[in-house]
C-alpha cells in the first residue's frame, strides 16, 4: 500500500523550484565557519548580509555523500527506531513551555517533575519508538536545561529519547551523557541515544546556534533531524506549490550544512510544512492540506533516498474529542499509507500550546489502530481456510473452533480504549466516554509502570556529568 498526490513529473518540478530557489535567492547563514565551509565548496557567498546561495553540484554532491540510514538504541539497545529501513516510528513531543492539565481546563508552566512523567508514560506505551520530554521546564536554566532533561529520561525509560538540544557547550555534556550511558564514546557513535533537531527559520534562514551545535554532535557523529516549519502563506508563499518548494529547499539547505560539518553524516528529512489559518492568525496543525503536503513531502525525500519524518497524527483541537480522534486518524493514516519513517510529535495538545499526557493515549490508540491497517491482509492456504469451511459446512459457525482459536489474535486488532461493549455494561460502566478512558489509562500506567532502573555505576557516572555541566555551564 502506498498513498501519492504527486506525480513523478510534479515530484521533479518541486525539485527543480527548490534548486532554483537555494541559487537565485540562497539562504541566510549568520555563522562565520559555516560560510566559509560553503565558499570553499562553491557556493556564492555574499559576507555584507550572510547570504548564500548554493549551486545545484554543492546540493547533489552533498545529496549524494549524506548518510541515509541510521538507527537510534535506547540505553536496552532492543528498543530501537530504524530510519531508511523499512519501518515506522512514533516519537512523543520534544517539549512544549506548557503542560495541559488531566481535565483539559487549565495549563501551568513545565518543570522537570514533567519530563519524569512523559519518561514513564512513554517507556509504558509499546508503539511509542523514540520517548520525548514532552516539557521544556522552565524550573531549570536554559544553558543547563537540555542535560538536565536528558539525564531525566535516560533515568525513566530504556528506550531511545528526543529533546530540544540548546547550544554547543551543552551538546558537550549530553554527549558525555550518552557515553556514559553506552559505556565509551566510541559506543555511544555505534549505538546513538538521540538526535539534534536542524531547523531552518523560515523563509531562508538560519539560526547561528542550531548550526553552531553541529560542531559539537557531528564529532561521534549524532543522526541529525533537518525540520523546518514553513507555513503557506505567513513564512511561504499563499499556495500549497510554493510552499513544498520553499520546504524542500530549506530541507536541501539544512543538509548542505550538515555534510559541510562533517560528510557522510545521517540524516532525516523533516518535511514538516503547514498551513497559517488567515481567520484565526494560527498556523495548522491538522486540516487537509497538512494530510496533502505531508504525503507530498514524503513522496519529496524518498525521490532523494532518505527516511522522512512528517508532522501527522495531530490536532488543533485543545482536549480529547471527536474533532481531535478525527484529525489525528486521518493525518496518521495518509502519512502512514505514504511511507514515511516517522510521526509527530505526539502529546501535543493543540498547536504547540502545551503537552497533554491523557491526549498522548489517545493519539497511541490511534497509532495501534493504523498499525493493524498497515498491517494488511494475510492471504495464504491456511488463511483462507478452505479445509475448515468444508468442515463447518452450511448452517453451522466458528465460534469454538480450533482454526478460530489458532488465528484469531493475529487477525484482530483489539483495542484498549474503543468502546464495543453492549449497551448495559457501558451504562454500568458509568457511561464512561473516550476522554474519561484516555485519563483512566493515563493514571494506571503512571500508577503501575515501573522503568528499568540505571545500575549503579551507570547512575553514578550520570551524577558526574551532570556536576560537571551545572559547575562550567551555570559559571
Amino acid at each position: 500500500m502506498e498513498l501519492t498526490v504527486l506525480s513523478g513529473e510534479q515530484v521533479n518540478r518541486i525539485h527543480e523550484a527548490s534548486i532554483a530557489i537555494l541559487a537565485r535567492t540562497g539562504v541566510g547563514v549568520p555563522h562565520g565557519e559555516m560560510r566559509k565551509r560553503f565558499a570553499a565548496a562553491g557556493a556564492q557567498v555574499d559576507e555584507a548580509d550572510e547570504r548564500v546561495r548554493i549551486p545545484e553540484s554543492v546540493v547533489m554532491e552533498c545529496l549524494d555523500v549524506a548518510g541515509k540510514q541510521f538507527t537510534l538504541y535506547g540505553r536496552d539497545r532492543t528498543r530501537v527506531a530504524a530510519f531508511g529501513q523499512g519501518t515506522r516510528n512514533y516519537n512523543s513531543a520534544a517539549g512544549e513551555a506548557l503542560w495541559v492539565d488531566d481535565g483539559f481546563s487549565n495549563r501551568r508552566y513545565t518543570t522537570l517533575s514533567d519530563v519524569r512523567t512523559a519518561a514513564v508514560l512513554g517507556d509504558a506505551l509499546p508503539e511509542i519508538t523514540i520517548v520525548g520530554a514532552m516539557a521544556d521546564p522552565l524550573d531549570i536554566p536554559r544553558e543547563y536545561r537540555c542535560v538536565a532533561v536528558a539525564a531525566e529520561q535516560i533515568r525513566h525509560t530504556t528506550k531511545p529519547i528526543t529533546f530540544w538540544f540548546y547550544d554547543r557547550a551543552s551538546a558537550k555534556f549530553v554527549i558525555e551523557l550518552m557515553a556514559a550511558v553506552a559505556g565509551s564514546e566510541a559506543e555511544a557513535a555505534a549505538h546513538p541515544l538521540a538526535y539534534p533537531l536542524l531547523e531552518a527559520i523560515s523563509p531562508l534562514h538560519f539560526p547561528h546556534d542550531g548550526i553552531d551545535l553541529l560542531f559539537e554532535t557531528c564529532t561521534l557523529p549524532l543522526p541529525v533531524h533537518l525540520g523546518p516549519m514553513a507555513q503557506t502563506g505567513a513564512t511561504a508563499p499563499g499556495t500549497l506549490a510554493a510552499t513544498l518548494a520553499q520546504e524542500n529547499a530549506e530541507i536541501l539547505a539544512s543538509l548542505c550544512i550538515v555534510q559541510l560539518v562533517r560528510r557522510g553524516t545521517p540524516v532525516c528529512y523533516g518535511g514538516i510544512p503547514h498551513i497559517f489559518d488567515m481567520r484565526t492568525a494560527q498556523m495548522v496543525f491538522a486540516g487537509p492540506e497538512q494530510a496533502l503536503m505531508a504525503v507530498a513531502m514524503t513522496q519529496m525525500g524518498k525521490s532523494y533516498g532518505l527516511p522522512v519524518y512528517i508532522n501527522v497524527g495531530l490536532t488543533d483541537s485543545k482536549t480529547a474529542d471527536a474533532q481531535a480522534g478525527l484529525e489525528i486518524g486521518i493525518t496518521l493514516a495518509c502519512g502512514a499509507l505514504a511511507g514515511a519513517d516517522i510521526f509527530g510529535h505526539l502529546g501535543i495538545c493543540g498547536v504547540d500550546l502545551g503537552s497533554s499526557a491523557v491526549m498522548l493515549v489517545l493519539q497511541h490508540e490511534v497509532v495501534e489502530y493504523v498499525e493493524r491497517l498497515m498491517r494488511g491482509i494475510d492471504i495464504s492456504d491456511e488463511t483462507l481456510g478452505l479445509d475448515e469451511i468444508d468442515r463447518v459446512g452450511p448452517s453451522g459457525n466458528f465460534l469454538a473452533s480450533e482454526f478460530t482459536a489458532l488465528h484469531f489474535r493475529r487477525e484482530l486488532w483489539f483495542p484498549r480504549l474503543l468502546d464495543r461493549a453492549f449497551w448495559e455494561p457501558w451504562v454500568v460502566a458509568g457511561h464512561a466516554d473516550m476522554f474519561a478512558r484516555c485519563r483512566e489509562m493515563k493514571e494506571a500506567i503512571l500508577a503501575c509502570h515501573k522503568p528499568v532502573p540505571l545500575d549503579d555505576d551507570t547512575d553514578k557516572a550520570v551524577d558526574e556529568v551532570m556536576k560537571a555541566a551545572r559547575r562550567y555551564l551555570l559559571a
